[in-house]
């Protein structure tokens, strides 16, 4: 999540965000194809971190490139690539999240509310299920880790996902998010405290392996925004 270039395909593709920004904006598919492959995991932990779902997670990811492909012609390099794409999919994503459920309190990136705290903590201390032995320790820890994710409050859910398991920096994670940095400290210290009391030691070994992105849903997503592109640049018959 640190890099802001993407790796050139030969000598042909520029590696500064504005050229890459460029070369998009000027319809070359090639430069979107590896922007995509660059953060669609970044993306889709995004998405996913507000919406706990999959699918849609994955739907929201496709049209939030699809925004960012028709506004790329604005973007100017006045903050990095990936974050201002992290910012595109956060909007689309808690959009999603409002209409899917109007009556439930979902996340307030511009607010200091607290949500539930209480609550929220009893249910971070409800009983977990028994450690796996063997090779399945692992693959059940990291099952934990992300059961457990699901079950923070909203306002720190996104942080967390975007500090710990993306590693971004407090700044990067504020200007995504659009909150003061002293929010996102407070935010993530809090998220993981909880996190720490339901797993204990096994949080620290498995951040790596949290909400793995699998290739076939790489390629999906890809070929998902390729398609439409194709279809909304087709001449009318």
């Amino acid at each position: 999540m640190h890099s802001t270039s993407v790796t050139p395909a030969g000598n042909d593709l520029p590696d500064t965000d504005i050229n890459i920004a460029r070369r998009i904006a000027a319809g070359d598919l090639d430069a979107l194809r590896l922007l995509m492959r660059r953060y669609n995991q970044t993306l889709y932990r995004t998405a996913r971190s507000i919406l706990r779902d999959d699918a849609e997670a994955e739907d929201a990811v496709q049209e939030a490139y699809l925004l960012a492909y028709q506004a790329m012609g604005g973007f100017r390099g006045d903050a990095k690539l990936s974050t201002w794409l992290v910012r595109i999919v956060a909007n689309e994503a808690i959009g999603r999240a409002r209409k899917r459920s109007r009556r439930a309190e979902i996340i307030g990136l511009n607010g200091q509310t607290q949500q539930n705290g209480e609550t929220a903590e009893a249910t971070m201390n409800e009983a977990s299920p028994e450690q796996p032995e063997g090779a399945a320790l692992r693959a059940e820890t990291r099952r934990l880790i992300e059961a457990k994710i699901d079950l923070l409050p909203d306002s720190f859910r996104a942080v967390f996902v975007l500090r710990a398991v993306e590693e971004m920096t407090v700044e990067e994670t504020a200007a995504c998010l659009s909150i003061p940095p002293a929010t996102v400290r407070t935010r993530y210290f809090r998220a993981r405290g909880l996190l720490r009391e339901a797993l204990a030691r096994e949080i620290d070994v498995s951040f790596d392996d949290a909400f793995a992105f699998a290739g076939e849903r790489c390629d999906r997503i890809v070929a998902g925004v390729l398609a439409r592109l194709k279809d909304s640049q087709a001449p009318d018959a």
